[in-house]
């Protein structure tokens, strides 16, 4: 049995959306699955018979503290030792659960993931990273990978061409594929396009032979997957990225009133990309960030996902499940592997 921690105190809504979310996800896990929720438990219990769920569907820690989104994180995980982040980032080092998921404080989350998993040992710097719907006319609606996209914004090229190889373990292991291609963002797709850090971290990645390095991408084919299937990039252009996608879905979503279909003004836009799908309304919903669950924490030693604060009980339940696959996907112990091999080849 795997046992998928989360933070029930987590997030703008908590703890009402993490127990919605909770209960949807019960529909969706595996049977040998099981939830443990962290927080209140008085206010867990008092939710779920509200919805008519029984209590003994999920293991229940009971802590008494929260970190708000006003505190200090690191302060804040050292002084509130009975806050739910805490707690579960305790239970994680421990053995108790098999991952960890919240839609409370990113710093306090990172903290966790710093100080108490770790890195794994090889690592330079973790990452975070999210999933990105592509479309195409051969295959359809597919995942990509796209990293960093909020931790490290001045990253230098090593510490570029290394997510490279994160992110291909994590597409073999957790995405099923054989041989993901790699790409860097940039400004063209030529070799010895970009500034300093792109022309740099390109050399190094082309010379790096422990995965399926394809060269550069521009922004323009990330969406359609003709290009890479993880695409590397320093967090101030991955953010960058991520949220204008974030914002085209609602605008979107806005003007098709409430239905996420194709509207005149994004014909143009993507009808150059992948004509003959300009209806396709999976793709839209794939890009609705509710239907990923927040960011996986790549490079540490247990799994981790952050949820955006304003998380709905769809964004929960979408958390839950990606998590339940990054467990089963023993990532950690993979990436592990990989850089002991690697450390032996070049001793």
């Amino acid at each position: 049995m795997i046992k998928i921690g989360i933070d029930a105190m987590g997030g703008d809504f908590a703890p009402e959306v993490a127990i919605e979310g909770a209960i949807l996800s019960l529909k969706h896990i595996a049977k040998d699955s099981r939830i443990v929720l962290f927080g209140d438990q008085k206010r867990i219990t008092e939710l779920l018979e509200k919805h008519g769920c029984p209590a003994s569907n999920f293991d229940i820690v009971p802590t008494t503290e929260i970190i708000e989104m006003g505190d200090h994180p690191a302060k804040a995980f050292v002084s509130k030792k009975d806050s739910s982040i805490t707690v579960g980032f305790r239970h994680l080092a421990e053995g108790k659960i098999d991952g960890f998921a919240s839609a409370g404080s990113t710093g306090a989350m990172m903290v966790g993931s710093m100080q108490v998993i770790k890195p794994v040992e090889g690592v330079i710097r973790p990452v975070l990273a999210t999933l990105i719907p592509t479309v195409s006319a051969e295959k359809g609606i597919q995942r990509a990978i796209l990293m960093d996209v909020g931790l490290n914004v001045d990253a230098k090229p090593e510490v570029l061409a290394q997510y490279g190889l994160l992110g291909s373990i994590y597409a073999k292991s957790a995405l099923g594929m054989e041989n993901p291609r790699v790409a860097l963002l940039n400004i063209g797709e030529e070799e010895g396009k970009g500034n300093a850090q792109a022309k740099a971290t390109f050399d190094l990645m082309k010379a790096d032979g422990r995965y399926n390095f394809v060269g550069n991408v521009e922004s323009s084919y990330i969406f359609t997957g003709k290009i890479g299937d993880v695409v590397v990039a320093d967090a101030f252009v991955g953010n960058s990225l991520l949220k204008m996608a974030e914002a085209l879905y609602r605008i979107n979503f806005r003007l098709s009133g409430g239905k996420p279909r194709f509207k005149n003004f994004l014909r143009p836009l993507l009808g150059r990309i992948v004509p003959k799908l300009y209806f396709q309304n999976d793709f839209w919903d794939a890009m609705n960030a509710e239907s990923v669950g927040g960011l996986q924490v790549m490079g540490v030693n247990a799994p981790v996902m952050i949820g955006h604060g304003s998380s709905s009980s769809r964004a929960i339940c979408s958390m839950i499940l990606s998590m339940e696959r990054d467990i089963k996907s023993n990532f950690p112990a993979k990436l592990r592997e990989a850089l002991k091999d690697s450390a032996s080849a070049n001793a």
